[in-house]
């Protein structure tokens, strides 16, 4: 029985596949990121990736929450019919 948020997101890790993919897509941008602010100068190419990898985390850990949501309130659909 998951007991928490954090719980849910330890559950998914080691259990759904599209999670564990999301986290390590994730874990990668952030690594990149990491190395390109340790840069006391960026060139024009490096400032463009930095945008658009911070532009892929916030895309990435939105699917990673709607998987969440999936798995914390599905019942809320239940009986909703449109």
């Amino acid at each position: 029985m998951v007991h928490s948020y954090e719980d849910l997101k330890r559950t998914l890790a080691e259990t759904d596949q599209e999670f564990q993919r999301l986290l390590a897509e994730h874990a990668s941008c952030e690594s990149r990121l990491r190395e390109l602010q340790g840069k006391a100068v960026l060139d024009d190419t490096e400032r463009v990736e930095t945008i658009n990898i911070k532009k892929q985390k916030l895309q990435i850990k939105d699917r990673m929450e709607r998987i969440l949501r999936r798995h914390t309130a599905p019942e809320a659909g239940a009986g909703v019919h449109h």
